[in-house]
């Protein structure tokens, strides 16, 4: 079989449009998949703690935030407003459920202790203090 010799291999410049088409993807890519993007919430900065056993009853999440407001079902509760809303999450539980307590690591021991309080008048008999694992340490630099 023989092949034409008249046929050449791409020989000019290269078109700029197609790959300013790429980049521009890219670009997109990575700004969707950025930090750019809003992470609803509040932030809460948990205390580090090596890994703990979890609880095998339901589980009722408390999450408090540094200036001692309460969250419960991702929505701001008052103190009257969560009794309220554990009592009923403790009647509809089929076992009694424990409590997980998302305190951000700055919160006044004051407030942890008010929650406490606040959890064992709703009827709950467990709390569970929730902890991040701790973060690996900076390799030491080699002696020489």
């Amino acid at each position: 079989m023989r092949f034409p010799h008249n046929v050449r291999v791409f020989r000019g410049p290269l078109d700029a449009a197609p790959i300013a088409g790429v980049l521009l993807l890219l670009l997109l890519f990575l700004l969707f998949h950025s930090s750019l993007v809003f992470i609803p919430g509040v932030p809460i900065r948990l205390p580090e703690a090596p890994p703990l056993p979890g609880a095998e009853t339901p589980l009722l999440v408390v999450a408090v935030e540094e200036g001692g407001g309460f969250y419960f079902e991702h929505q701001r509760c008052d103190e009257a407003t969560l009794r309220a809303h554990l009592t009923a999450a403790v009647r509809q539980a089929p076992k009694p459920p424990t409590l997980v307590v998302q305190a951000d690591r700055n919160v006044r021991s004051e407030v942890l202790v008010r929650l406490g309080l606040l959890a064992r008048d709703a009827g709950v008999k467990d709390a569970l203090l929730a902890t991040r694992p701790p973060t690996l340490p900076l390799p030491a630099a080699p002696s020489q």
